[in-house]
């Protein structure tokens, strides 16, 4: 073939080329925005959470492997805890001694006070010999006028009037010994008292860090990282596990200033995945920056000020999620698109339309 006719061919090809780009292109292109909506490119994100250990201490076990999906409360992993269940057993030993000497504490005041109502029964015995003693004297006193009672006999009863009355105060003062003995002996009691409630306390702080070294995820979600290993020795707030919380997902995308300040919290939001453009997930506004990104150093201009963007985030409703657990994956990336007037009727390409459960 001559040299013309090639390049003839050449430019042939190369025009059915172009054409079917430009067609395909027109095929794939989004499709133009009636007015009252705006759209930009986003990705798919999670909050994202991080299993980490309370106590510095080793790592035991991992039961679970990045990708796993995770429901709330499942165990994930276990910390060594061989010092903290010896710590519990101290506290434990700690517990019973103060717990005995409690016992020996009561015990004593008990004695006390048994000894305070036997001086209590002294006291009422010297007030009957007191009282006896009085009535003596009394009626030796009567007859010593009439002479049937010798001088010396009165002298007699009136001594053991004084006796008796002081045999009595002396019973008396018992009885104050007693009530400080029995004083002193409560008082012995408060010390082991508080020492038991103190290692009661230790026990269940020691029985706390030990359920704590049983790690298990705070959320329903998927594991994304093991940042660390089996036999790692990890301090205080070491992570072990990171995973994202699949019910509460959300997109990320940035509009410009005309189309952000139109957006209400709230607002009706259509995700369209590049992954599955098939589908379009429904969402709703809730969160938009107080803050420009992108901000130019002066802003001057409205050409210029229409440069600034702010961050928006769309959360999928978590009871969609839920259908779909298992299959929503993070990082994906897409196109939003958002109602910025409500009364604007959706196009019928954006009608929500979600997998088949």
């Amino acid at each position: 073939m001559s040299s013309p006719g090639r390049k003839l061919l050449v430019v042939a090809a190369a025009v059915a080329v172009g054409a079917a780009g430009y067609f395909g292109w027109q095929m794939l292109r989004p499709k133009p925005l009636a007015e009252g909506f705006a759209s930009s490119n986003g990705r798919i994100e999670a909050t994202e959470i991080d299993v980490a250990t309370k106590l510095a201490g080793r790592v035991i076990d991992e039961l679970v492997d990045e990708g796993d999906y995770v429901t709330a409360g499942q165990v994930v992993a276990h910390m060594q805890i061989d010092t903290l269940q010896a710590q519990h057993r101290e506290a434990q030993a700690r517990l019973r001694e103060a717990e005995s000497g409690v016992v020996a504490a009561q015990s004593t005041v008990r004695q006390r006070q048994a000894e305070k109502a036997a001086a209590l029964a002294g006291v009422k015995q010297r007030e009957a010999e007191l009282g006896l003693a009085d009535r003596n004297l009394a009626r030796a006193e009567g007859l010593i006028g009439s002479g049937a009672m010798a001088k010396e006999e009165i002298d007699t009863r009136r001594s053991a009037v004084y006796s008796a009355t002081a045999t009595l105060e002396s019973a008396k003062a018992d009885v104050a010994k007693t009530d400080t003995a029995i004083a002193t002996s409560d008082s012995m009691v408060i010390l082991p008292k508080q020492s038991v409630d103190a290692n009661k306390a230790t026990i269940e702080r020691v029985q706390a860090d030990i359920n704590d070294s049983t790690l298990k995820a705070p959320r329903d979600g998927r594991v994304q990282y093991r940042v660390a290993q089996t036999g790692e020795v990890l301090n205080a707030g070491g992570k072990v596990l990171n995973m994202v919380d699949l019910g509460d997902v959300y997109m990320t995308f940035f509009l410009p200033t005309d189309w952000a300040g139109r957006v209400k919290m709230g607002a009706e939001t259509r995700i369209v995945l590049d992954a599955a453009p098939q589908f379009v997930i429904p969402a709703k506004v809730t969160f938009v920056a107080d803050v420009a990104q992108f901000t130019p150093k002066t802003v001057e201009t409205s050409t210029e000020r229409q440069k600034l963007t702010f961050r928006l985030k769309a959360h999928i409703p978590p009871e969609l999620l839920k259908k779909y657990v298992k299959d929503v994956k993070t990082g994906l990336p897409g196109v939003a698109y958002v109602q910025l007037d409500p009364n604007a009727p959706w196009p019928a390409h954006l009608n929500v339309n979600v997998p088949p459960e």
